[in-house]
C-alpha cells in the first residue's frame, strides 16, 4: 500500500471513528453523572467499552439516513428509536427504577405512569438525552469537521457489517450485564409495547423526506440559533425535574411543551435560505455544553477540587472541539 493510498484510508475513515468515540464520551462521559473523571485510564476504558453500544448506534442512524437521502427529521426519530431500544430492551433502566433509587411505588417516583410502569420525567431523561446527546449532537459536531463528506455515507458494506455486528454484541452484553446477571426483566407487556413505539419511530424516520424551503426570509446568523437552542433544552431540563408538591406534573408537561416549540423553530428556520451546516451545529452544540454545565451542579463525592478540575476540563475539550468544527463549517460556506 502506497504511502498516499494509506493517507487517503486514514482521512476517509476519521469522520468514522470521530463518531465512533464522540458519542459514547456525550452519552457516559460530558455529564460526569457517575463522578469526575480523575483516572484517564479508567474514562478510556469506559468509553471503549460503551463505544460497541453508542458509537455503533449513532453510526448506522447517520447511515440509514444518509444512504436514503434524508435529513434531520430523520436522524432525530431513529435516535429517539435506538434511545428507546437501549432504555427500554436492552438494559431496561425505563422499568427498573429500584436502580435510581426509586422504590416499587408509584408515590416515590411524582410522574409515574401505573398503567405504563415507567416514570415520564426518566422516559424523557432516557430517550429524549439518547437522542439529542447521545447521537444527534455528535452526528453534527462530526459531519461540521467534514463538511464536503456530511451528505455522503461513510461505510461501505463491509463497514456497514462490522459496525451491526460490533452493535449486536455490545447490546448483548449489557443486556446480560444489566438484566440477565441481576435478575431484573420487564414485563413482557412493557417489551411489547416498547418494541412497538421503536417500529413506529423508525416508521416515522424512514417515511420522513426532506422538506422543501420557504423564502420568507434568511436563516437567523448561527450565534441566534444557539442562544435559542441553549435557553430551550436549559428551561427544558429546569422544568422535567421533578417539583415540590403537586409541580412535577405540570413541570414536565411545560418541558415537553418547550422542547417542541424549540424544535418547531429550528424546522422553521432550517427550511429558510442561507441555513448551513454552521447552523445546524449551532443548533446542535448548546446540548453539548448545557450537559457539560450541568455536571458542575452534581454533588462532589470526593474532592471538590477534584471534580470542579474534571468538569472545567470537560467544557473547555467540548468547546474547543465545537468551536474547531465551527471553523471548518464556515470555510465550506
Amino acid at each position: 500500500m502506497s504511502e498516499l493510498t494509506a493517507t487517503r484510508r486514514v482521512t476517509r475513515l476519521a469522520p468514522v471513528a470521530g463518531l465512533f468515540l464522540l458519542a459514547p464520551f456525550c452519552a457516559e462521559l460530558l455529564s460526569q453523572y457517575q463522578g469526575p473523571i480523575t483516572d484517564p485510564l479508567k474514562a478510556l476504558l469506559g468509553l471503549l467499552l460503551t463505544a460497541p453500544l453508542y458509537g455503533t448506534a449513532a453510526l448506522l442512524i447517520r447511515e440509514i439516513t444518509r444512504r436514503t437521502g434524508r435529513g434531520w427529521p430523520t436522524i432525530l426519530a431513529l435516535g429517539a428509536a435506538f434511545g428507546l431500544i437501549q432504555a427500554g430492551l436492552i438494559d431496561q433502566m425505563l422499568f427498573n427504577h429500584s436502580a435510581f433509587g426509586g422504590g416499587p411505588y408509584w408515590q416515590e417516583l411524582p410522574t409515574f405512569v401505573p398503567g405504563l410502569g415507567l416514570d415520564v420525567s426518566q422516559l424523557l431523561v432516557f430517550v429524549g438525552g439518547h437522542m439529542v446527546v447521545s447521537f444527534a449532537a455528535p452526528i453534527a459536531v462530526v459531519e461540521a469537521c467534514v463538511p464536503d463528506r456530511a451528505d455522503e455515507p461513510w461505510l461501505g458494506r463491509a463497514g456497514l457489517t462490522v459496525v451491526t455486528v460490533l452493535y449486536l454484541a455490545g447490546a448483548a452484553y449489557y443486556l446480560y450485564e444489566l438484566v440477565i446477571k441481576p435478575g431484573f426483566h420487564a414485563t413482557a407487556w412493557q417489551l411489547l409495547a416498547t418494541a412497538a413505539a421503536v417500529v413506529l419511530l423508525g416508521a416515522a424516520g424512514l417515511l420522513t423526506t426532506r422538506l422543501t424551503a420557504a423564502p420568507d426570509g434568511r436563516a437567523p446568523k448561527p450565534v441566534i440559533v444557539a442562544c435559542a437552542t441553549a435557553i430551550g433544552l436549559l428551561g427544558h431540563i429546569l422544568l422535567r425535574e421533578p417539583g415540590p408538591g403537586g409541580w412535577a406534573w405540570p413541570g414536565v408537561t411545560l418541558s415537553v411543551v418547550v422542547l417542541a416549540a424549540l424544535g418547531a423553530l429550528l424546522l422553521h428556520w432550517s427550511l429558510r435560505p442561507g441555513w448551513s451546516s454552521a447552523h445546524v451545529l449551532a443548533a446542535a452544540s448548546p446540548a453539548l455544553l448545557v450537559y457539560a454545565l450541568v455536571a458542575f451542579a452534581l454533588p462532589a463525592d470526593e474532592s471538590a477540587v477534584l471534580k470542579y478540575t474534571s468538569n472545567a476540563i470537560t467544557l473547555l475539550a467540548v468547546l474547543g472541539l465545537i468551536l474547531f468544527a465551527y471553523r471548518r463549517a464556515r470555510m465550506a460556506t
